[in-house]
């Protein structure tokens, strides 16, 4: 009976390899003939759904750069260095994050990373630092320009989690975690803090008067927020709308006017758009 069951598996093995080395024989000349060859054996079974999106977002990511993924300096959460431990605090617990650039006067002088637990025991410790400039950890500065698998190589070899983007001036123009780097290769990290379902969450409104929404908030959300009537006949998404209206895909910091609602692309990348900035004019 033994043998029967070999002779029965082996040719079921065989075949298996001979499908999987009849895949790859071509030697793919592109990205996308690699691709089209990891599509071909996920629709014969060889790999499952999931595998395969990982798979093409781990491609993706040698192609992105920093500045098509990061969180543009009008999203970013950032702590002046002056303030008291206490103050300091409820901005931390008011975002829900775990790290922050502090900056000096100037919020182009980025002066460290302070992680959150480093400022709860300066609040506790007895004895403590005097100013949360004690308790920094240095900043990493790059450019907008580098490419993400070099970025998440350096990111696991230093053991950073947060790096600031500088344009070619010098300026700040964002930040990146490697949660968001590995978000490109396994999909959107929800945390204790994301809520897909929480409307706070998908329209935040922002110090400075201006609105931060999530492009997947429905349009129905978004016209009950703002008293708006944008139609969602055709599209469910205030995301699908504002593509559909500029007429492709944007990029961040495009810029759209409809009716009273200022849009701003906040965070996009080459896939799809994130995040928008919202600026809404009184009715007249």
């Amino acid at each position: 009976m033994s043998e029967d069951s070999d002779s029965t598996s082996a040719p079921e093995r065989r075949s298996w390899l001979e499908r999987l080395s009849l895949a790859f024989s071509g030697e793919p000349q592109t990205r996308e003939d690699l691709v089209e060859i990891l599509r071909d054996a996920q629709a014969n079974g060889l790999v499952g759904a999931d595998t395969l999106k990982m798979l093409e977002g781990a491609l993706a990511v040698s192609e992105l750069q920093v500045g098509d993924i990061m969180i543009p300096r009008s999203q970013m959460v950032s702590l002046p260095a002056d303030e008291p431990f206490l103050e300091l605090m409820k901005m931390v617990v008011e975002s829900g994050h775990s790290r922050f650039p502090v900056h000096g006067d100037d919020k182009d002088d980025i002066l460290g990373i302070l992680l959150a637990k480093d400022l709860l025991r300066g609040i506790v410790a007895d004895g403590g630092p005097g100013q949360v400039r004690e308790v920094l950890r240095p900043a990493v500065l790059i450019p907008e320009s580098k490419r993400l698998n070099v970025l998440l190589k350096e990111f696991r070899l230093s053991r950073n989690h947060m790096a600031i983007v500088v344009d070619e001036h010098g300026g700040v123009a964002g930040l990146i975690t490697i949660e968001d780097v590995l978000e490109q290769i396994v999909g959107e990290i929800d945390d204790e803090h994301d809520d897909a379902g929480d409307e706070a969450k998908m329209i935040a409104a922002q110090a400075d008067g201006q609105f931060a929404v999530d492009a997947l908030t429905p349009i129905s959300d978004f016209n009950e927020q703002f008293g708006a009537q944008f139609p969602d006949d055709e599209y469910d998404t205030i995301g699908g709308l504002i593509n559909a209206a500029i007429g492709h895909l944007p990029e961040a910091g495009e810029e759209l006017t409809i009716d009273r609602f200022h849009f701003r692309v906040g965070r996009a990348d080459r896939r799809r758009v994130h995040s928008f900035v919202v600026n809404v004019h009184a009715p007249d």
